[in-house]
């Protein structure tokens, strides 16, 4: 088959992506062939802002019902491919929303929350993050909030988080975990990516890591597709290609305003003299339209049509399968 011939037969499931949602930037995941996305709901928020971003959310599906479903599970993504919507697992980048209250991982789990990281840049009360210069692990918190989101089914993602406190959830997790949005640090040595150590333990335990097309984790806007997918074929070899998808972490139609939230939330007041900005995105790359650019880039270094169809969707398919159900009956 053609590239477009592999993309169009495949279920495209995209590990993260945070953007300023709206009925335009799903068009754009449409027109990129993307069927199923972890799209961040909430960051820094507590309970009840994160309360009103997925009622958003909600009114979106509803002013919008033959392009957006909310989706909890891979048939419902299948369902959605088959139909051409976008498929939407609601999914958060922090474990804010849970503030200092186990209960509320299931709250939001029965409001549709699918998927959440433990923490973002920063130390929380669930552990360490990839910023902070000690990480000391994984808190008693943690430890509650990790049995939680197993029994109730919600991916654990380990992406912006410290290496230890990684290494103590992969441990402690009942369940595979997902790093849903990095890249390892031999290809681009970035606190932000993964050491070796913690990827090898991510799939020894049967997780997945989505490979990121953010500028900041692949080198900067002048690193090529060839390059890239040059990586995703070396990191197939080092842990079976299984253990391997894509997280683009693609950030269309937000300011600069929000870069700053981001980095700064509310627990620091942001430079103005030097504000944080977004970075430049490769010419390959500049959004969810160009993914199946990257499915030609992978072919063309090589990978066969059904690892390719693996990467694009069938192994984020396949973890939430298994991790989705919870470990308790009736969850």
């Amino acid at each position: 088959m053609t590239a477009p011939d592999v993309h169009a037969e495949a279920v495209v499931v995209d590990g993260l992506q945070i953007n300023n949602w709206s009925a335009e930037v799903l068009k754009e995941l449409q027109a990129g062939g993307i069927h199923g996305v972890n799209a961040t709901c909430a960051v820094w928020e507590g309970p009840t802002e994160t309360l009103r971003l997925i009622g958003d959310w909600c009114q979106l599906q509803a002013a919008q019902p033959d392009l957006v479903r909310l989706v909890t599970s891979s048939a419902e993504i299948r369902q959605a491919k088959r139909d051409g919507h976008v498929g939407v697992l609601l999914g958060f980048q922090n474990t804010s929303p849970f503030a200092d209250d186990y209960r509320m991982v299931e709250v939001f789990h029965r409001l549709g929350v699918r998927i959440a990281q433990l923490t973002y840049n920063n130390q929380n009360m669930v552990g360490g993050a990839c910023y902070e210069p000690v990480d000391a692990g994984l808190t008693r918190f943690g430890r509650v909030i990790v049995a939680e989101m197993n029994r109730v089914g919600m991916l654990i993602d380990l992406s912006h988080v410290g290496n230890q406190t990684s290494l103590d959830a992969i441990a402690t997790s009942a369940q595979p975990v997902a790093i849903t949005h990095s890249n390892p640090t031999w290809f681009v040595d970035s606190p932000r990516n993964k050491p070796d150590e913690v990827i090898r333990a991510l799939v020894e335990r049967g997780g997945v890591i989505g490979c990121c097309l953010y500028p900041n984790v692949i080198g900067g806007s002048g690193t090529t597709l060839p390059e890239f997918c040059t990586m995703v074929a070396r990191l197939c070899e080092q842990v079976g290609v299984q253990h391997v998808g894509l997280g683009s972490d693609c950030t269309r139609d937000w300011g600069q305003d929000y870069v700053a939230y981001l980095r700064d939330g509310r627990w620091r007041p942001t430079d103005q003299a030097d504000p944080p900005r977004w970075p430049q995105w490769p010419s390959w790359f500049t959004g969810p339209a160009d993914l199946p650019t990257v499915t030609e880039g992978l072919l063309a270094v090589g990978l066969s049509e059904d690892e390719v169809t693996a990467i694009l969707g069938g192994n984020w398919l396949r973890l939430f399968d298994e991790v989705f159900p919870g470990t308790r009956s009736g969850a």
